[in-house]
C-alpha cells in the first residue's frame, strides 16, 4: 500500500483528491495538511467525509510530510511549491505538483507570467509534464510530475492530433475558453462571490493569461514550427468544469498528406485510439459541461469544414483538469492500473 500525503488539503483540489484517494485500492492516505486548518479535524471541513475519514489536518512542515509519505500530492498556490520540492525530492519522495511552479521550461517566462524568481531551477530541468495521452512513458519513470493546468488539459487534448500530424497551420489557433468558479481556488476573493457570479458572463485575462505558454510549450513539442495561440478565457456562473472551443485552419497541404485518414475525426480516433479517458462525441454531436462533471474524461467534438476545422472539449476543471489527472499520473508512475480510483 503507497503512502500519500496532499499539501493544501483543504482546497477544492484538495477535497477532490482526499474524494478520489479514498477509493483507491492501493493508496492510503497518510497526511493531509493545511496552514489554514491545521489542528482542525477534516470531518469538521468537510463534512462528507465524516464517518470515512478519521484524520486531523496538520501543519504543513516538510519534514513530517517527508517522514509521513511515499508520495506527495502539492495542491498549493502558486510559487510556493518550489518551497517543498527539493527538500522531498532529496528525501527520496515522489512529488505531483499541481501548481505552476514546474510547468515551464523557462524560468524567464515563468517569472513574467507568475511574478516571482524561480528558485528551483534545477529540479525544474528534471520536472516531467504531466499529461498522461502525450508524455505517459516520461511519466513512468518520473519523480517529479508537474501535473498540467486545467485550460491547457482541455486545449493541448483538443489540438494534439491536429498539431501532431502537421493538419492545421500554428498561426491561426484561437482558443474561446470558459471555466466554472472553481478554478480560481478556494481562497474568498469578491469577484467570485455568489451574488458577483451569478447571472453573469465575462471574459478575464484577455490573451495574457499564465496558461497561454503553458500551451503554447506543448504545441512547440509537438510541432516543427513555432505555435503562439489566441487564448481568451471566461469566467461561467457556474461551480465547475470547463469547455474550449478551437478555431483553426488546415494547411494547404494536409488535403493529400500521405498517411493521414480522410476526415479529421478518424485522425482523432487513431490518435486516442488507447486513451481510457479520451471520449470522441459522435459526428454532428458536441460535448457539454454536463457530461464530464465528476469524471476524469475529456470529452471531443469535431466539426469539419472545408479548410476550417472546430474542436469542442470539455473536461471537470477539478478531476481532469487537476485533482484526477494527478492521481491518473500516480497511477502511472507507481506502476498501478491507470484507471484505479478514477472509474
Amino acid at each position: 500500500m503507497l503512502n500519500v500525503g496532499i499539501v493544501g488539503a483543504s482546497g477544492y483540489t484538495g477535497e477532490v483528491l482526499i474524494e478520489v484517494l479514498l477509493k483507491h485500492p492501493q493508496a492510503r492516505i497518510s497526511g493531509l495538511f493545511s496552514q489554514t486548518y491545521k489542528s482542525r479535524a477534516v470531518k469538521e471541513v468537510f463534512p462528507q467525509f465524516s464517518g470515512r475519514l478519521d484524520m486531523v489536518f496538520s501543519a504543513p512542515l516538510v519534514k513530517q510530510i517527508a517522514a509521513n509519505c511515499d508520495l506527495v500530492f502539492l495542491a498549493l498556490p502558486h510559487t510556493v511549491s518550489m518551497d517543498y520540492v527539493p527538500y522531498l525530492l532529496s528525501s527520496g519522495k515522489r512529488v505531483i505538483d499541481l501548481s505552476g511552479d514546474y510547468r515551464l521550461k523557462d524560468a524567464r517566462i515563468y517569472e513574467n507570467f507568475y511574478g516571482a524568481v524561480h528558485k528551483d531551477t534545477a529540479n525544474l530541468k528534471k520536472a516531467v509534464y504531466g499529461l498522461p495521452e502525450l508524455y505517459r512513458y516520461s511519466i513512468k519513470r518520473a519523480k517529479l510530475v508537474a501535473n498540467p493546468g486545467c485550460y491547457p488539459t482541455a486545449a493541448a487534448l483538443a489540438l494534439a492530433p491536429l498539431i501532431a500530424c502537421g493538419v492545421v497551420r500554428e498561426d491561426t489557433l484561437v482558443i474561446d475558453a470558459k471555466s466554472g468558479a472553481s478554478g480560481a481556488g478556494r481562497k474568498p476573493a469578491q469577484e467570485l462571490s455568489f451574488c458577483e457570479v451569478n447571472g453573469d458572463f465575462k471574459a478575464y485575462k484577455v490573451n495574457s493569461h499564465q496558461h497561454i505558454p503553458e500551451i503554447n510549450q506543448v504545441l512547440c513539442r509537438l510541432s516543427e514550427h513555432k505555435v503562439n495561440v489566441t487564448f481568451v478565457p471566461h469566467l461561467l456562473p457556474v461551480e465547475r468544469g470547463i469547455l474550449e472551443t478551437v478555431y483553426c485552419f488546415k494547411k494547404a497541404a494536409s488535403a493529400g498528406k500521405r498517411g493521414l485518414p480522410e476526415s479529421v475525426r478518424r485522425l482523432y480516433a487513431n490518435f486516442y485510439e488507447s486513451e481510457p479517458f479520451i471520449r470522441l462525441k459522435e459526428e454532428g454531436f458536441f460535448p457539454r459541461l454536463k457530461d464530464v462533471r465528476g469524471s476524469n474524461f475529456c470529452d471531443i467534438g469535431i466539426r469539419e469544414e472545408g479548410d476550417k476545422v472546430i474542436v469542442i472539449s470539455a473536461i471537470d476543471n477539478l478531476l481532469k483538469g487537476a485533482a484526477g489527472q494527478a492521481v491518473q499520473n500516480m497511477n502511472i508512475m507507481c506502476g498501478f492500473p491507470e484507471k484505479a480510483g478514477l472509474l
